[in-house]
């Protein structure tokens, strides 16, 4: 670890404090004639040994350049720095040119060793950054290496600079500009399959798909969203939508779903929250429907009247700004480059296709939905069984159920698919379910590993 108050540049070997993984000191340099000071170690040591401890950095750097101090007061009252559509994001580890990049801000203190706790808890909170931001102060920036440590610290600083310039151009660096309009789905270009992708395919005896079509939960967005925003979300404002919105056709349609539900609940011989005739008051009505939602919600049933009258209350959220979707952060690349070569793709969830064209719709890097060509949900069957993938394929219109490449975190689903003659992938996600040993499917743990 390099000592504190030295010119950096001119130090060697010689000159460093060697520490153990505990933070103790096992060896100090050395002091130099005057005008040199005896050597001292850093405050910033506990903090460079947070990145070593939790993120297995191989190397840690802090930074007070003008672009890093700057970039902490765009917004004096945020948390967090982020950027999207900028081509250096790409030299982040982890990140994409669509995707977005967000970067912790934790306030300053007197002394850099009292921000220890506040970085150390930014680390935890931000798995995919690999900087923290210390307002009016600087930047730490690590790497597993010294040259990866050196090359982000060099594209965050770019970053920064460049969302510090734009904005005083009136520009938000955080919001994305329109996607533009793609000819012939491949941006005015007509990409053979004997692209560098069909290359890839042959080579490992695969067929390049006609269409990819992806589940959304533990696939291309956290499980943790729908489980911790969503249906919390759907919870708190379900009395007030159907209060608000109880005469409305849409409304009214949903509380005919929950109705027919009941009634084949019952003829099933299940247990079931019937939903009175229309002829009795709406308050009556009302907390019927809030009997059932609420019942299904607590046994995470996957009724297509559950899922829509869900997606209704969604979709206020989203137009409002109150919910957006954190993608995974290889999700709009991978979008954007099967567009590109002429690949279409199809969203298949046990969510509404009101619920999916809202959610693609409010990404937290833009509206994704004009790299998409269509949303099935399970008014096309259960997601278990192989009928409802035979039933996507012939909508599809694919001469073969094998053109067609599914991508899911379930393995029920994926035998389903596969049992329909679909290509499958299966997707594993820091907070999935763990794969069962011996699993028959390919798996991958990101979509830019799909077509290889």
């Amino acid at each position: 670890m390099a000592p504190s108050g030295v010119q950096k540049e001119r130090m060697v070997p010689e000159d460093l404090f060697v520490l153990d993984h505990k933070g103790d000191t096992l060896h100090t340099p050395r002091a130099r004639p005057a005008p040199y000071s005896a050597p001292k170690l850093s405050e910033c040591s506990p903090l460079f040994m947070a990145a070593y401890e939790l993120r297995g950095a191989g190397a840690v750097l802090h930074s007070h350049s003008i672009n890093s101090v700057l970039a902490t007061l765009l917004d004096q009252n945020a948390s967090e720095f982020k950027v999207t559509h900028l081509e250096m994001i790409k030299g982040i580890a982890g990140h994409g040119y669509y995707g977005n990049c967000v970067v912790p801000i934790i306030e300053n203190t007197a002394r850099e060793c009292e921000l220890t706790d506040r970085l150390r808890d930014a680390i935890k909170r931000y798995p995919e950054a690999n900087a923290v931001l210390v307002r009016r102060h600087g930047v730490y920036v690590w790497g597993k290496t010294w040259i990866q440590a050196k090359t982000q610290a060099e594209c965050y600083d770019y970053l920064f600079e460049a969302a510090v310039r734009m904005a005083g151009m009136g520009i938000d660096a955080s919001r994305p500009s329109p996607p533009l309009p793609l000819a012939n789905g491949a941006n005015g270009h007509i990409i053979e399959n004997g692209g560098p992708v069909a290359k890839k395919l042959k080579a490992s005896h695969r067929q390049l798909p006609t269409a990819i079509v992806l589940d959304i939960e533990g696939t291309v967005a956290p499980i943790t969203f729908v489980s911790q925003t969503l249906f919390p979300y759907a919870a708190r404002h379900l009395l007030a939508h159907l209060q608000s919105t109880f005469d409305s056709a849409e409304t009214q349609e949903d509380i005919q779903l929950l109705r027919q539900l009941g009634a084949d609940d019952v003829k099933a011989g299940r247990a079931a929250a019937l939903i009175p005739a229309a002829s009795n008051s709406r308050e009556v009505v009302i907390a019927a429907c809030v009997k059932s939602v609420e019942a299904q919600m607590a046994t995470d049933r996957k009724t297509t009247a559950l899922k829509s009258l869900q997606g209704h209350i969604w979709r206020q959220g989203f137009q409002s700004g109150e919910l957006k979707v954190p993608l995974y952060q290889d999700v709009p690349d991978a979008l954007v480059q099967w567009r590109n070569q002429g690949i279409k793709t199809y969203i298949y969830s046990s969510g509404s296709r009101d619920a999916q064209k809202n959610l693609f719709g409010h990404t937290t890097v833009g509206d994704l939905r004009p790299h998409l060509m269509g949303f099935f949900d399970t008014t096309s069957g259960a997601k278990v069984e192989s009928a409802s993938y035979k039933n996507i394929a012939a909508s599809l219109g694919v001469d073969e159920p094998s053109q067609v490449l599914f991508a899911t975190d379930v393995v029920a689903e994926a035998d389903a698919a596969t049992a329909a003659g679909w290509q499958v992938a299966l997707v594993t996600r820091p907070g999935n379910a763990e794969l069962p040993a011996g699993c028959k499917h390919r798996v991958i743990s990101s979509l830019a590993q799909l077509l290889q």
